[in-house]
């Protein structure tokens, strides 16, 4: 009976964002007190548990996403994606564009945002693409493959970042390991996938040509890489670091400091507000400013996050996560794969990758500590899992659709399949990961 409630609960948060179209931050806050209601949480408690929920998984959050949105806007906005892009393409030539696009959509992808990726990065593809007179969509889905498995692999972007925090793993591990799955996956559904693709037409348009800068506008070549990777070395030193430090080492608390997710990210924000912003004569209040535009673009980010969180609550404190790691205890399926299937399915069902990954974190979570799994590897295998099938209910596929100005048909032949790729390729990488780790 406790499985039929937790399926409805869920099944009214799916209906309320593909039925009734209703914003998924209110899905979230319906579908969790109707939760509250059908699994006998005392009406009293309710509204408490949602507030309680909302604020826990937030607090550890709100500095990561939002230093994020800022670092990537300013990444964005000073020329050094159009700078990392265009040196990749110098450095590979026309023989291994797509490769090149694939490393661009890597680096670039790391500290922006998804939706940002992809309007700041498609129409560069283009501008590649009409250069070199080749399909689009050649071009185009090796950088978009990238930039779908950085916004599910790795942190600090919003799903990876919360699932880190729900399950306790350590940041700096999990990008390591997603590193190691994410470079497999991106050339099996970029470069690679991206050779059946070929002969499909794609007429751009015109509307969404990129608008480049001057050379001589652009920062340096050092400059864009170190700023926008920063994040990436402070959070993989630290961590090597404190592997090495012993706990009773008077530098260890100060490794630790440092290595914390929101620490990393400010530094790394105040280190790019000079190379990308002041050093090259930006003002301060235009930097606030494309700072407090980047904070407004992923207000609903965190407005999500924090109705994830409020869902996950009323479920523990109605025991009922625990009676489900109980009794998936019993199923002889490994639980990284029930986490990805879990997550592929809500994938399916609601079309949001983020929606999927923090809905399935909220039943699956007890499982960390009741069997043996790694919390790091299970951030990735939901990531995977959550980038299953793009189709009809996602933006994602409509803004590929529209961007490319391809048909439905050819929709599902190209940005479809690579998702799907995504997924089934990082399960098995994860799952491989897992004999050594």
């Amino acid at each position: 009976m406790t499985f039929l409630l937790v399926l409805l609960s869920i099944a009214i948060l799916v209906l309320l964002i593909v039925w009734a179209k209703l914003n998924p931050f209110l899905a979230f806050l319906i579908a969790s007190i109707s939760a509250g209601f059908l699994l006998g949480l005392p009406a009293d408690q309710i509204a408490g548990s949602v507030q309680k929920g909302m604020g826990n998984l937030l607090g550890d959050l709100v500095i990561v996403i939002v230093m994020g949105a800022m670092l990537g806007k300013l990444v964005a906005e000073s020329g050094a994606a159009q700078q990392i892009a265009g040196t990749l393409m110098k450095i590979f030539g026309e023989k291994y564009i797509t490769w090149a696009m694939s490393l661009t959509g890597l680096i670039v992808g790391i500290p922006l945002f998804y939706n940002v990726g992809f309007v700041l990065l498609v129409p560069l593809a283009f501008t590649v693409a009409y250069q070199y007179k080749i399909s689009a969509v050649y071009v185009g889905i090796p950088l978009l493959a990238a930039l779908s498995v950085t916004h599910g692999f790795l942190p600090p972007h919003p799903s990876p970042a919360a699932l880190v925090a729900q399950f306790e793993a350590n940041m700096g591990l999990t990008l390591f390991y997603g590193f190691i799955i994410a470079i497999p996956t991106i050339i099996i559904a970029g470069p690679i996938f991206a050779r059946t693709l070929k002969n499909i037409e794609a007429k751009p348009l015109k509307t969404f040509q990129a608008e480049t800068k001057p050379e001589e506008q652009l920062p340096g070549k050092e400059n864009s890489f170190f700023t926008a990777l920063l994040p990436v070395f402070l959070l993989v030193g630290t961590t090597a670091l404190s592997l090495n430090t012993p706990e009773e080492s008077p530098f260890a608390k100060l490794i630790g400091f440092i290595s914390n997710p929101g620490i990393v990210m400010l530094i790394s924000v105040l280190v790019a507000t000079y190379t990308l912003g002041l050093r090259r004569k930006f003002s301060m209040p235009q930097l606030m400013d494309i700072y407090t535009i980047a904070t407004k673009d992923i207000a609903m980010i965190l407005l999500i996050v924090a109705g994830a969180g409020a869902l996950k609550q009323i479920f523990t404190d109605t025991g009922v996560s625990q009676v489900i790691a109980e009794s998936l205890q019993t199923w002889d399926i490994h639980p990284l794969i029930l986490a990805w299937i879990i997550t592929a399915i809500i994938r399916v069902c609601v079309g949001s990758a983020t929606v999927a990954g923090l809905t399935t974190a909220g039943i699956i979570a007890p499982l960390v500590t009741t069997m043996n799994v790694d919390p790091n590897l299970l951030v990735l295998s939901i990531g995977a899992g959550s980038l299953m099938f793009s189709h009809f209910n996602d933006a994602g596929f409509w803004m590929y659709k529209e961007f490319f100005n391809v048909s439905i048909k050819d929709t599902i032949k190209s940005w479809s399949l690579m998702e799907t790729l995504v997924a089934v390729i990082g399960l098995a990488g994860v799952l491989i990961l897992d004999l050594f780790v």
